[in-house]
C-alpha cells in the first residue's frame, strides 16, 4: 500500500470521527429568551422524576375528618423504612368576593403545609392556627413545604354536581380547564419560620431538585379528588358515583405564576445551568447513539403521536400562545411527512441527523418539542443527570481576585458574544426596568418612559451590565489586578462575579436582553416551568399565565404499577 493510499485512509478515518464528533450546543444558541420559552416538559421534569424516585415509596391518607362541606383536616403521608413525609390540608369555607389568586391574598379555599415526619394532634392544632393565615402564620423547623390553593368554582361544582346524581362530569368541559384546583404559591427554605434548606439537603431521596415541591403538590392532588368525592357522598348518600380513576387521571393541579419567577432564574446561575446542562448532555448523547433500536423508534413515534393530543386540548385565550400552538402543529406535520415518514432505522447516527434536520426545518418551538421527546426511551441516560440538577451557590460565590483586566476582558468576549452585540445606547434596548413594588413586594416590570421609579431598578438587566463593564475594562490598565479594578468599581462587583460563574458553568447566563422593547417576560416563567412539568401553558398577559401539572399523573394507588410514560398513556 503506498504512502498517499495509507495516509488518505487515515485521512478519511479522521473526518468521519469528527463528523460524528457530537458537542454541547453553544449557550448564544440556546440562552436566547425566544428559545427558553419554547421549553416542553420532558423526563428530566421535576415532577416526572419525582415519581420515578418515590413510586416505590407508600403513599396513605392518614386522616380525612371534613364535614359534609368539605370543610375541615386531612393528612397524608409518604413513608420508606428510615423516612416519613406528611402533608396536612386545612380545607376552609370561602366566599366568593374573598377568592383571588394573587399571591397576596389573605383567604384561600384550602391551605398545606408537608411536615417532616408523623405529626401529632399538637402539631396538627398547633398548624390549624397558622398554614391558613400563610404570611401572618409562623412554622417550625418541622415544617418544610408551604402552599395554598383555590378551587376552579366552575370545575368544582360540576364534578359535584354529577357525582352526587351518580354521572360522571362532561370531559369536555374538564378539558376546558383540566384541574379541580389551583395553587398560587408553594414555599420552602426557610419562609415564614419553614425549615432552612441546609437542616435537609442531605438527605439523599430529596438530591434531586424541588422534590418537596413536587411531593407537596402530587398529594394535593390527591387530595382534590378525595374531596370532591366526600362532598358528593355527603350530598346524595344513595346516588353518588365516586369519580372515575381514568377522568380522575387527567386531571392536575393548576397554577398561577406572575413575575416573581422571572428573577430565579436570573439569581441562580450555577442552578440555570445545572438545569440546561442536562438537557444539553441528554441531547448531545442521545445524537451520539450510532445504532438506534426498532423498541426506542417505536418509543418516541409512540410518544410523538399520543402527545398530540395535548396539543389539540391546549386551549387559551392568549394570541401570543395560539401563534405558537399552530407553528408547533405545523411543524409536527412537516416532521412527520417530510422526515419521520421515510426515516432509516438503519442509519447509523439516526437521532443526529433527525436533530440536523429539525434545526434547520422547524421552529424554535418544533424543534424544542420534539427534543424532549427524543428523551423518552433513554432513562440510563437521563436518571443520572437528574442527580446533577440541584446546585451550592454559595460555592462559586468569590471572585478570583488575582486575576487580570485582560483576563476577564477574553472571558467576556468569548462567552458573551450576543450580549456585546446589543446596543445599550439605543432607548428601545432600555425601554424596561424591573423593581419591587412597595405595597403588594412582588417583582415588577415598568417601562422605563412612561412610569416612574426607575431609581429602585433591580439587578436584573445583566446583558446591560455586561456590556457597561467591558467597556470600562477597556480603559482600564490590561494588567491591572482584578482586586485593583473592583476598588474602583464596585458597582460592577455583581456582574464581575457573574462573569467568572459563566466560566465554569456556560449555561448559567441569559444570552439575551431582559430590559428591551421586545421582552416578552412569560418566556422566563415558561423556562421555569417547562423543567417544574408544567403543561398547556396559558398566558393572561405578557407577565402572567397558568398551567397544569400532573395531569395524566397514576393515583396514589396506581403509583407502583405505573411507568414513566404516564404522561402520554391514553391520550391518542
Amino acid at each position: 500500500m503506498g504512502y498517499w493510499e495509507t495516509t488518505g485512509s487515515i485521512f478519511i478515518k479522521i473526518l468521519l470521527i469528527n463528523m460524528i464528533n457530537i458537542k454541547h450546543r453553544e449557550p448564544d444558541k440556546v440562552m436566547t429568551l425566544s428559545r427558553l420559552g419554547s421549553f416542553h416538559q420532558s423526563k428530566l421534569s421535576f415532577l416526572r422524576s419525582f415519581i420515578r424516585e418515590f413510586k416505590d415509596w407508600k403513599f396513605n391518607q392518614d386522616l380525612f375528618d371534613l364535614d359534609t362541606n368539605g370543610y375541615g383536616t386531612a393528612v397524608y403521608s409518604v413513608t420508606n423504612n428510615k423516612r416519613v413525609y406528611s402533608l396536612i390540608c386545612y380545607a376552609n369555607e370561602l366566599d366568593s368576593s374573598e377568592r383571588s389568586d394573587r399571591v397576596i391574598a389573605t383567604k384561600w379555599d384550602a391551605a398545606f403545609v408537608l411536615h417532616d415526619g408523623t405529626p401529632s394532634k399538637q402539631d396538627i392544632d398547633r398548624l390549624k392556627n397558622n398554614v391558613p393565615k400563610q404570611e401572618v402564620g409562623r412554622m417550625s423547623y418541622k415544617e418544610l413545604t408551604l402552599s395554598r390553593a383555590n378551587k376552579s368554582i366552575r370545575i368544582f361544582n360540576h364534578v359535584v354536581e354529577n357525582l352526587s346524581a351518580g354521572n360522571q362530569p362532561d370531559i369536555n368541559i374538564l378539558n376546558d380547564v383540566g384541574y379541580l384546583y389551583r395553587t398560587t404559591a408553594v414555599y420552602g427554605s426557610g419562609k415564614f419560620g419553614l425549615a432552612d434548606r441546609y437542616r435537609i439537603k442531605d438527605r439523599p431521596e430529596i438530591n434531586g431538585p424541588f422534590r418537596l415541591e413536587m411531593m407537596l403538590v402530587y398529594l394535593v392532588r390527591q387530595f382534590t379528588f378525595d374531596q370532591v368525592n366526600h362532598i358528593a357522598k355527603a350530598k346524595s348518600p344513595g346516588t353518588a358515583v365516586q369519580l372515575d380513576k381514568k377522568i380522575a387521571r387527567s386531571l392536575g393541579i393548576g397554577n398561577s405564576t406572575g413575575l416573581g419567577m422571572a428573577p430565579f432564574i436570573v439569581n441562580h446561575p450555577a442552578l440555570l445551568h445545572k438545569w440546561i446542562f442536562a438537557r444539553e448532555e441528554a441531547l448531545k448523547q442521545i445524537r451520539s447513539i450510532k445504532t438506534v433500536s426498532s423498541d426506542d423508534l417505536n418509543i418516541f413515534r409512540n410518544c410523538l403521536k399520543q402527545s398530540k393530543y395535548n396539543i389539540e386540548t391546549w386551549n387559551t385565550d392568549s394570541d401570543y400562545q395560539n401563534k405558537k400552538i399552530k407553528s408547533l402543529k405545523s411543524d409536527l406535520i412537516k416532521f412527520e411527512t417530510e422526515f419521520l415518514k421515510s426515516i432509516n432505522i438503519n442509519k447509523e447516527y439516526l437521532w443526529n441527523d433527525l436533530y440536523r434536520w429539525i434545526d434547520v426545518n422547524l421552529s424554535e418551538e418544533g424543534v424544542e418539542y420534539i427534543i424532549s421527546m427524543l428523551m423518552e426511551p433513554y432513562e440510563e441516560i437521563i436518571n443520572p443527570l437528574v442527580n446533577n440538577m440541584s446546585s451550592e451557590e454559595d460555592l462559586y460565590f468569590d471572585i478570583p481576585a488575582h486575576h487580570t483586566v485582560a483576563d476577564l476582558i477574553k472571558s467576556i468576549q468569548k462567552n458573551y458574544k450576543n450580549v456585546l452585540g446589543i446596543n445599550f445606547d439605543k432607548k428601545e434596548s432600555i425601554s424596561n426596568f424591573w423593581f419591587i413594588s412597595k405595597n403588594k413586594e412582588e417583582p415588577r416590570v415598568a417601562n422605563r418612559y412612561e412610569e416612574e421609579g426607575s431609581e429602585l431598578e433591580q439587578p436584573l438587566a445583566i446583558a446591560r451590565d455586561i456590556v457597561s463593564l467591558h467597556r470600562r475594562l477597556l480603559k482600564s490598565p490590561s494588567n491591572q489586578k482584578i482586586s485593583e479594578f473592583l476598588i474602583l468599581n464596585d458597582d460592577l462587583r455583581h456582574i464581575v462575579r457573574r462573569c467568572h460563574i459563566v466560566e465554569k458553568f456556560p449555561y448559567a447566563e441569559i444570552q439575551d436582553n431582559t430590559i428591551g422593547e421586545n421582552l416578552i417576560p412569560i418566556d422566563m416563567l415558561r423556562f421555569k416551568l417547562s423543567f417544574f412539568g408544567a403543561q398547556k401553558f396559558d398566558p393572561r398577559s405578557d407577565k402572567w399565565l397558568r398551567i397544569c401539572m400532573y395531569q395524566g399523573a397514576p393515583l396514589m394507588s396506581d403509583l407502583k404499577t405505573s411507568n414513566d410514560l404516564w404522561i402520554y398513556e391514553g391520550q391518542a
